[in-house]
């Protein structure tokens, strides 16, 4: 396990923010992974390659990169010396599913007005009684990406999601704490355990079993930002125990929930 690097993560009091997340990793890479918000990500240092809905792409540091909701992708350094990154978590009221298909198909966004505004936006983020000021830059910068996706001239492909994953898919969403046997899938789907791993691995390019922790992980950070304790946490989101959440936490978050939820308290931090 590579050593942990350096995290500031909190959640504002911004309509539409789900979290902000600042990070210096050097040597961490994330496995697949979902999240249930948009992910608006910039890169100040270095470079992030990642693989997303099975094409690979990267983050120099003049790209603004917009990853949908619910689409699996991962990451890791693409330079030497790692990537220092800063990351909004966006939810519905800011970027809506229409717009998914078109984030899918050029996450990559080279404008630096774009960039520079969204670095704006962390930076009033950053200063405690300038939430109204966070608020107006990131409705422009929702005005930008909008007028990015909506521009583009493609032609709307189907997306490879199969019936029986999608059921499946929408079978782990209602059971992200409870979660569900392959066994009582099957019995729920009328499909055998095996067809139903390799079905809703060919359409999501992720396992089921990694999806399900990706989502319990989603909501893990949102609860350990509001001060919950890991232990707590584990509790409420469907892990075992404290450290089943912290073996996955810091496989998909690269640090352990403790110094995740410590990290919230310290917006300023450098990273």
């Amino acid at each position: 396990m590579a050593s942990q690097g350096k995290v500031s993560a909190w959640r504002p009091r911004v309509p539409g923010v789900v979290e902000v997340f600042h990070a210096h990793f050097t040597e961490y890479a994330y496995p697949m992974h979902v999240h249930d918000a948009w992910t608006l990500l910039i890169v100040d240092d270095g470079a992030v390659r990642y693989d997303l809905d099975r094409h690979e792409h990267g983050t120099p540091h003049d790209t603004v990169s917009l990853l949908p909701p619910h689409v699996p992708h991962n990451g890791s350094p693409a330079t030497p010396d790692g990537f220092r990154k800063r990351v909004l978590y966006l939810d519905g009221s800011r970027l809506g599913d229409d717009l998914i298909g078109a984030a899918v198909d050029r996450p990559d966004l080279r404008d630096p007005l774009l960039r520079r505004r969204v670095a704006q936006v962390h930076s009033a983020l950053a200063r405690p009684g300038d939430e109204l000021e966070a608020e107006s830059r990131l409705t422009l910068v929702g005005e930008r990406l909008r007028e990015h996706l909506r521009s583009r001239d493609v032609t709307a492909v189907p997306r490879r999601d199969p019936v029986l994953a999608r059921r499946l898919r929408e079978l782990l969403d209602a059971r992200v704490v409870e979660g569900l046997t392959l066994e009582e899938a099957g019995t729920l789907l009328s499909a055998h355990p095996a067809h139903l791993v390799r079905a809703f691995s060919s359409a999501y390019g992720i396992a089921p079993h990694q999806y399900l922790m990706s989502r319990r992980v989603g909501r893990a950070r949102r609860l350990l930002l509001e001060g919950r304790s890991p232990s707590g946490v584990a509790v409420a989101t469907g892990f075992y125990d404290q450290a089943h959440l912290t073996r996955h936490f810091r496989k998909l978050v690269g640090i352990t929930p403790g110094r995740y939820r410590s990290s919230g308290h310290h917006p300023h931090g450098t990273y």
